[in-house]
């Protein structure tokens, strides 16, 4: 199959999504398929998102984006993401009567709603509800709209989603994130608490950084609002962008992995912690409560302090947790589960 992926969000970028469709082009390949992805290097007009630099928006893709696609000639096209992008793409497909599928990575409505809260705090509900409506009708035509987890799909039907769903979870790579010997922060007081993602408004990183913890604190990463943090909260270590054996050697060299965002879909960097056999402390919302199932996990609580501090008391050992993540998320069976929704796209197109 000849599947054409349309995001926003791609290299240079670093985070789920680039990562997700890396691991899927990868796997999709040593399958016998081929999968080309557009993103917004290839477009020669691209302006930086506000407050974001990293990000680039492409302006007035369409007419390229539709020539790219007609030389490609996919057998399925898939739009990762709502931006410019995304939008042209199911702009081409319904001109052109072609199927898409599409996949709900980003809880844009509450992203966008924090950032207006932080300038126009009365406006919040507002810029929250107009969103949701618009990636209700962006995604309303897919033939199969993508959702990582159950709580998710329940939310997203609540709230008035009607694109038929279907489930994948993500993956990673278990041969790299497994438990070894702590190698880092020998000089730190223990315990440690480690966070790893972008360090942006949305990851509600100030949760972590001012909670009660006798140790020390952690950040891995980078994003916009790096600066202003390492600023205000310069006991924390802030390492900057890790990945690979390095990254790999953060998480062994911790204690406890703490997660403070309520708006993830997922949180991919919470399996790696636990494959690496770090407990979990989060928030009982989206994502981690799908993920951390059990005690020897790690605890959702309201005070993250006191998941942290739980969690670490916790019996439960590296092993039990690495192997929980070994038996559930594996790459290779997150690209089965989306080839079944490309697959399933064509064949609902091909009834209709």
């Amino acid at each position: 199959m000849k599947i054409l992926v349309v995001t926003d969000a791609w290299k240079p970028q670093l985070n789920g999504v680039v990562r997700t469709y890396e691991n899927l082009g990868r796997e999709l390949t040593s399958m016998g398929h081929e999968m080309q992805v557009i993103g917004p290097a290839d477009f020669p007009l691209r302006m930086q998102t506000p407050g974001y630099k990293e990000i680039e928006l492409v302006i007035a893709p369409y007419r390229r984006l539709r020539r790219m696609i007609e030389d490609y000639d996919p057998d399925s096209i898939h739009i990762a993401t709502e931006g410019p992008l995304g939008k042209a793409a199911r702009k081409y497909c319904l001109k052109t009567d072609t199927a898409y599928t599409s996949w709900y990575h980003t809880q844009f409505p509450e992203y966008v709603a924090r950032r207006v809260a932080k300038i126009l705090p009365p406006l919040e509900n507002w810029s929250r509800e107009i969103t949701r409506k618009s990636i209700i009708n962006f995604h309303a035509p897919s033939k199969a709209m993508i959702v990582t987890t159950q709580t998710l799909e329940d939310e997203l039907k609540e709230s008035g989603h009607t694109a038929p769903m279907h489930r994948a979870t993500y993956g990673i790579h278990i041969d790299l994130f497994n438990p070894g010997e702590a190698t880092l922060f020998k000089d730190l007081p223990r315990p440690i608490a480690l966070y790893v993602g972008r360090i942006a408004m949305e990851k509600n990183l100030e949760d972590f950084l001012s909670m009660d913890w006798e140790g020390a604190k952690v950040v891995v990463g980078h994003g916009p609002a790096l600066p202003d943090l390492q600023k205000k909260y310069p006991e924390a270590v802030f390492t900057g962008k890790k990945t690979g054996e390095e990254l790999v050697a953060h998480y062994r060299s911790s204690d406890v992995f703490v997660f403070p965002s309520r708006t993830d879909t997922f949180g991919m960097v919470l399996v790696e912690a636990m494959a690496c056999g770090l407990p979990v402390a989060a928030y009982d919302v989206i994502g981690p409560k799908d993920i951390i199932t059990a005690p020897h996990l790690g605890v959702l609580h309201e005070s993250l302090s006191h998941a942290a501090l739980t969690a670490l008391a916790h019996d439960s050992t590296e092993a039990q947790r690495h192997n929980h993540a070994k038996e559930n998320y594996s790459w290779e069976s997150a690209t089965e589960q989306f080839l079944k929704a490309l697959k399933l796209g064509l064949s609902t197109s091909g009834t209709q």
